[in-house]
């Protein structure tokens, strides 16, 4: 007698196995910070709309960002740039990126879109970075982009990286270099003066120069972009 097949081997069950549903992605743990309470609110109502994405904390400065998220082990941190008094955004990325592992990714979710902005989010490791002018899908898909490690640019943001990728290195005098060499090091303007034996107004005047070859107005700016560009040995 030919033996009876089990009810869980044969064709049926094969076909019953390949159509079982696939386990559900994991839920991405996100933690707000912006300073403003309203735009927090904003983010959360309309993240809400969307599947696969949880707010766990929302935080108002850097420095509730970094203990937030230590507590609460976020997935990826959406992270505002500007947040009033204290710690700012680069500098709570940095922290963030830099602390125990598993580290947050970190979304940069900003007004501002200045090559110094940029730069400078990049450098401390930001893993995307995008405009708050954006559409919401726009938004949702870089949160699943940068949970999964992949780069998140706004096309703005985009267009200003490449164009600065394919422009020439600015031809800086060496006195320039000198002087971006001190800045690097956080010197003042009279600081600068007295260790090149120059006067402040001079310092000033090559500062100002400085300024337009690398198209910023900050001297954290003008470090970041030199420091991106391989300006500074």
């Amino acid at each position: 007698m030919s033996p009876i097949p089990s009810p869980s081997s044969g064709p049926a069950a094969s076909a019953d196995a390949a159509a079982s549903p696939l386990p559900p992605a994991p839920v991405i743990r996100l933690l707000l910070c912006d300073d403003h309470a309203v735009v927090r609110a904003g983010l959360r109502a309309l993240l809400a709309s969307t599947d696969g994405i949880e707010v766990v904390g929302e935080a108002g400065s850097g420095e509730e960002a970094l203990a937030m998220a230590a507590r609460l082990r976020p997935d990826v941190v959406l992270m505002d740039l500007q947040l009033g008094e204290g710690m700012d955004g680069v500098t709570a990325t940095r922290r963030l990126v830099s602390g125990d592992q598993p580290a947050p990714r970190v979304l940069v979710l900003t007004m501002f879109d200045t090559d110094a902005d940029i730069t400078r989010a990049i450098e401390a490791g930001a893993t995307g970075y995008l405009l708050k002018a954006e559409r919401p899908e726009e938004l949702f898909a870089a949160i699943r982009n940068a949970a999964s490690g992949r780069t998140a640019l706004s096309a703005p943001v985009a267009d200003r990286v490449l164009a600065r990728m394919r422009s020439p290195r600015p031809a800086l005098s060496e006195r320039e270099r000198d002087i971006l060499r001190q800045l690097a090091r956080g010197l003042g303007n009279r600081e600068i003066a007295r260790a090149l034996f120059i006067s402040e107004a001079t310092v000033k005047t090559h500062l100002g120069r400085i300024y337009g070859k690398l198209g910023v107005e900050t001297r954290a700016g003008a470090v970041a972009v030199a420091t991106e560009r391989r300006l500074l040995p």
